[in-house]
């Protein structure tokens, strides 16, 4: 298609374009056309084949191979249900020796308790907790207690303790003096808490004791006890 010469620049590059486009459509059209041909041949192939064996089909198939079935793979290992872990218990301390000194008479019961609670596989009966609490017993008073103990057993052939409830009201009866919290009073409010020739951790262990059995709970009066019982160098 020939256009005149006066025809404007415009209106010439889009009919340019238009007859280039057509073109490209039409030669698309013939490629789909042989695309469809080709297909529909093969297809027609494929349908007189299977005609064919409908027809005629084949005296016997092929037996199938006689192979084993493949082996049923087994689950990844992080799938493997994971076997429990037995929690470790951090190693326990036994109660130190016990030898009557008064202020440290609440500790070993309080440690003694401890043990029981946090380990109370280790003893099979009531009478095993107390016998073992009883192997610390060491030095004045608390081992002439301890042997009065066994020979209660001996004379009467019954342990005179059958429980740890009444293990600790006994222990608490010979050890632990009644007026405790006076006695602790009496203590903070003189001068024979004060640190003296001890090193800062005895004397703080002490002090806390004290504290504990006077039921002092204010903490500008302990702050004030405390430093007052410290020695002079270390005050500041």
């Amino acid at each position: 298609m020939s256009l005149s010469s006066d025809t404007p620049q415009g209106v010439a590059d889009t009919l340019g374009y238009l007859q280039h486009h057509l073109q490209e459509l039409t030669e698309r059209q013939h490629v789909s056309e042989s695309n469809i041909n080709s297909t529909l041949a093969a297809l027609t192939a494929q349908l007189q084949q299977l005609t064919q064996l409908v027809a005629n089909p084949p005296l016997s198939l092929p037996a199938a191979p006689n192979t084993p079935p493949p082996p049923i793979p087994s689950p990844p290992a992080s799938l493997s249900p994971a076997l429990p872990t037995r929690r470790t218990r951090p190693k326990l301390s036994c109660p130190l020796d016990f030898n009557r000194e008064r202020h440290n008479s609440r500790a070993f019961l309080n440690s003694c308790s401890l043990y029981i609670r946090l380990a109370p596989e280790q003893f099979q009966d009531e009478q095993e907790r107390i016998l073992w609490a009883l192997t610390f017993f060491k030095g004045g008073r608390a081992t002439k207690w301890s042997e009065n103990i066994f020979r209660q057993k001996v004379n009467t052939g019954i342990f005179p303790i059958q429980t740890w409830g009444e293990f600790e009201q006994q222990f608490q009866l010979h050890f632990l003096p009644a007026n405790t919290e006076a006695d602790a009073i009496n203590a903070l409010e003189g001068t024979s808490y004060h640190q003296g020739n001890r090193t800062v951790d005895d004397y703080l262990d002490s002090f806390q004791a004290l504290v504990s059995d006077a039921g002092y709970t204010d903490p500008q009066t302990l702050v004030v006890k405390f430093r007052r019982g410290l020695r002079v160098g270390i005050q500041s």
